[in-house]
């Protein structure tokens, strides 16, 4: 007995029209095309040896090509139709032989039937029955440039058949463009929908937690051969490891994806389809059009990335009527697939998980809101009501405090350094006890706002908020020199004991000659191991050479000290 879409197909397509059908997955579609296209052949003339064929099916895969050519082979050898099968990853050698000697029937994928006919090999003038199989498979594989040149090489009086089991509107256009007042035939939702026959169970689970389930599963429905069972999986690696892992659990297992060789596709599914090897891990390579019968299960092992992939999964089960189970592992990371595989289940009349309906609501209340860990609000400090991540009232020392001095308070606060002799005014932190930081609140006249780079009449203007004074002193500021009256050749400094206003001599260069200059440069306190405390590293260049005269060694109340 007919299925419907070959019940309604049969009568369009062998009155010659052009017919869209839109039906799911295992519901006889190839044979809706091939029989109507074997009673078109009969009514052609035979070919002569050179000429291309008259029916061209153009399919997404290399398996799905070898299934159609199965179909044909079955209905077309007993009218002496001739049929070849061409697809990539395999000698074109056999191929192009076929086609030189002439077949009725090609089936072909795009990429390598545009390569014969680039070569000369085939020709489409005698191609009058055209079929696009898988049309919305191909089209999101990117075959629609080939579809096009290859359609734009066919006589205009063609028929063509187009199948799919979804209408997306790049679907609508190819029909559109390439169509001649079509039929459009629809088995079911034009939507994507899962095959009712299928019983669809969801198990939430962690990552590290589907190996397990996997093996306990097995363990209940392997026992008996006879129960085919297709597991998919992600990755190429992950289903070599998978079938490893299942192997080492005693079970016999084999394996399909996009690095097999052809022969090795070829054994993989004859060992499938017979029988001797009822467990088969693949990637979707074998998820569109692959019709292996009494397929029992599908375990989806990895969620699939939508939920078109997962019901083309599913679909290799439950075909012609049959009755099938698909079980599917639902990690956290595929949440944001929730709600659109609660929409599959509510369709199919499936029970809904909790635990998935919970994942689903999750999503859905968390949309928006960009990723937690980013909008989450630190706890403000009790003791110092900041809310740095350093704000930790727990440790009692160096415990950085947001206050206005930004400085450290704790264990330290009760070290308390006397100034030194030579200018150095202490700091609770290591980093103020170099004489280059200066609060506002307390100012020293160690030499560095002495030296014309402080604000003032120097040019350099600091922050118009400051509401000090300029310093009235004996030393620098912003003048190049002070008329300040000397003592012993240098001037002092009355603000601060011990201390100098102009550069010392190793700063200074003496005046006369450039070789001089050099040596001051060589003499500077960037190149020493003893000096006294800093004064301005770049002071002399506030000056002009042979501005001052060197400062004798008698200025200075204190010897030199290596800078502790």
């Amino acid at each position: 007995e007919p299925t419907a879409i070959q019940a309604q197909g049969w009568p369009i397509a062998l009155s010659g029209r052009d017919l869209v059908g839109i039906a799911q997955t295992g519901s006889g579609k190839t044979l809706a095309y091939m029989l109507p296209a074997t009673v078109h052949i009969n009514h052609q003339p035979r070919l002569a040896r050179g000429e291309g064929p008259i029916v061209l099916v153009l399919a997404p895969t290399r398996e799905l090509a070898q299934q159609i050519q199965s179909v044909a082979r079955d209905f077309g050898s007993s009218s002496c139709i001739r049929n070849t099968c061409i697809f990539g990853g395999s000698p074109k050698g056999p191929q192009a032989r076929d086609l030189e000697r002439g077949v009725e029937v090609c089936i072909a994928t795009p990429g390598r039937l545009i390569d014969f006919l680039e070569k000369g090999t085939t020709n489409l003038r005698r191609c009058t029955y055209l079929v696009l199989d898988e049309a919305d498979r191909m089209l999101d594989m990117g075959f629609e440039p080939q579809i096009r040149k290859i359609i734009e090489q066919i006589r205009p009086d063609r028929q063509v058949l187009m199948w799919s089991a979804t209408w997306p509107k790049e679907v609508q256009a190819l029909a559109e463009d390439f169509l001649t007042d079509y039929i459009q035939v629809n088995i079911g939702s034009l939507t994507l929908a899962a095959n009712h026959n299928i019983r669809q169970i969801i198990e939430i689970c962690q990552e590290h937690e589907k190996e397990g389930k996997l093996a306990s599963l097995l363990r209940e429905i392997a026992c008996d051969r006879g129960n085919k069972t297709i597991i998919f999986v992600e990755t190429k690696k992950k289903v070599d490891d998978i079938t490893k892992a299942i192997k080492r659990d005693g079970w016999s297992a084999i394996a399909i994806h996009g690095d097999k060789s052809q022969p090795e596709r070829d054994y993989v599914l004859a060992e499938f389809r017979s029988g001797k090897t009822s467990i088969m891990v693949a990637t979707d390579v074998a998820a569109r059009g692959l019709d292996v019968e009494d397929v029992k299960y599908v375990v989806n092992f990895d969620y699939p990335n939508s939920s078109e992939d997962y019901i083309h999964r599913i679909g290799r089960t439950g075909r012609c009527q049959a009755a099938g189970t698909a079980y599917a592992y639902f990690t956290p990371n595929n949440a944001r697939q929730a709600k659109e595989l609660i929409s599959v289940l509510e369709e199919a009349g499936q029970v809904i998980n909790p635990q998935l309906a919970e994942l689903a609501n999750s999503q859905r209340g968390n949309f928006g809101k960009g990723r937690q860990r980013w909008s989450t609000v630190r706890p403000m400090n009790k003791e110092s009501g900041s809310s740095s991540p350093r704000s930790n009232p727990s440790p009692t020392g160096n415990t950085w405090h947001n206050n206005h001095n930004n400085h450290y308070q704790g264990q330290n606060q009760d070290r308390q350094m006397a100034p030194r002799q030579n200018g150095y005014v202490p700091r609770n932190n290591s980093m103020y006890q170099n004489g280059y930081y200066s609060p506002t609140q307390q100012r020293q006249n160690n030499g560095y706002h002495q030296n014309g780079y402080h604000q003032g009449g120097n040019g350099y203007n600091g922050n118009p908020n400051r509401t000090y004074q300029p310093r009235q002193n004996n030393g620098y500021q912003g003048n190049r020199m002070n008329s300040a009256p000397r003592q012993n050749g240098y001037p002092t400094n009355q603000n601060s004991q011990g201390m100098y206003s102009i550069p010392p001599q190793f700063i200074v260069p003496s005046s006369g000659h450039a070789d001089s200059g050099i040596q001051s440069i060589v003499n500077n306190k960037f190149f020493q191991t003893n000096r006294p405390p800093t004064a301005n590293a770049c002071a002399y260049q506030s000056m002009s050479y042979g501005q001052f005269p060197a400062v004798p060694s008698y200025g200075y109340p204190y010897q030199p000290t290596p800078v502790q």
